[in-house]
């Protein structure tokens, strides 16, 4: 392609940092660094505590671990989103309940989640679409209003806000993911963050093969009891080495990607056939997607895409419908029309090229080709 979906923003510093973690010839696993990305994530973000872990999906499946969700229980989420939002329940034997977005932000709509709620109900668990905050404030109050807890996955959106709070303060506890086509990245990489001590505790076992770890395991003799079960979900050094290097440059990265977007939507704001993003006031898109809605059916969204990739303009849709995936069809008996918003809105979007380099010439060659395309005789 001339132009992928995503390239990833580095310098010198990316690689001086992660350099120095190599040369050590220690401490590639478990170190230094670690603890320090995750003391600069929590300042940045405005919570207490900071966990760093493998992965995204690791994350998800942790803090559902330490808020003891389990079987038996409900945790209600998205199915406009990447199926790892779904599948985090089924992790610990619990049962996703998809409930329906709305149009605004794309996250959860606050009306069909209260439909949703049971007395089986134990968590909701939102996503924060593509870089912007979904309704976090009215899913706090619903939450709180039903003793439920609030898991935000806010896996695309470091660094997003509404007003002066930042995305990952609203819940009880959030994820961030630092895989490669997020705002910062570690090549592979997550974090939970939170306000409890005893979710941070839980936490640290559920990380570390359930190891209650009084010294660094690697570089001491002490033995060191294993009080619960646990997994290997830990980050390495070096990753959070590189996640360091990407911290200190994260609000430039946000500041590179809403310039972008901002002319991006100024060049397609004349082509009545499609709707760029729409950001509610207070909101702080952090753009780790941009997508656009194109007015008419799958058709003609996918015929906008066959027609770019042919200029080499690479598009995705994020996200299909989870809950009619062939999984979740067979598993839990979902079919077509139970999400109506959802099934509407997937059918219509496409996600366009958005990275802190994408240039101007890039940007109007894309939104020349989208204009040719619906203006073809």
């Amino acid at each position: 392609m001339k132009i992928p979906l995503f390239k990833i923003y580095w310098d010198e510093e990316d690689i001086k940092l992660t350099s120095e973690a190599i040369r050590k010839g220690a401490y590639w696993a478990a170190g230094p660094n670690i603890v320090a990305f995750e003391k600069t994530i929590s300042k940045y973000i405005g919570a207490k505590y900071c966990l760093a872990f493998n992965s995204g999906t690791s994350a998800l499946h942790a803090i559902l671990l330490a808020y003891d969700i389990g079987p038996g229980d409900e945790v209600i989420v998205p199915s406009f989103t990447f199926i790892a939002t779904a599948n985090a329940p089924l992790f610990v034997g619990a049962k996703p309940i998809f409930a329906d977005i709305e149009e605004e932000t794309y996250g959860l709509g606050p009306e069909d989640v209260e439909r949703k709620i049971t007395s089986k109900t134990k968590a909701i668990l939102p996503i924060h679409y593509g870089g912007i905050p979904c309704c976090a404030r009215e899913l706090r109050e619903i939450a709180d209003a039903h003793g439920l807890i609030l898991i935000e996955d806010a896996a695309e959106a470091f660094g997003a806000s509404i007003g002066e709070k930042k995305v990952g303060t609203f819940g009880h506890s959030a994820m961030f993911s630092f895989c490669q086509n997020k705002i910062i990245t570690t090549g592979e990489g997550g974090a939970i963050v939170t306000d409890s001590e005893e979710i941070y505790e839980k936490l640290k076992l559920i990380r570390s093969q359930g190891r209650l770890e009084t010294a660094d395991y690697f570089a001491s003799a002490e033995y060191m009891d294993y009080v619960t079960l646990g997994y290997n979900f830990r980050l390495s050094d070096i990753s959070a080495a590189l996640g360091i290097a990407q911290l200190n440059k994260v609000d430039k990265i946000i500041e590179m990607r809403r310039r972008n977007a901002e002319y991006m939507s100024q060049r397609l704001s004349t082509i009545a056939a499609i709707t760029p993003p729409e950001v509610p006031e207070e909101y702080f898109h952090v753009y780790q997607m941009y997508a656009i809605r194109v007015k008419g059916d799958k058709d003609s969204r996918d015929g906008l895409m066959s027609y770019l990739g042919s200029k080499g303009i690479m598009t995705k849709v994020n996200f299909y419908p989870v809950h009619l995936t062939k999984f979740y069809r067979e598993r839990l008996g979902h079919r077509a029309g139970e999400l109506p918003i959802t099934e509407r809105v997937s059918g219509q979007e496409v996600t366009l090229p958005m990275y802190p380099t994408l240039t101007g010439d890039e940007i109007g060659y894309i939104a020349k080709e989208i204009g040719s395309f619906f203006t073809r005789g």
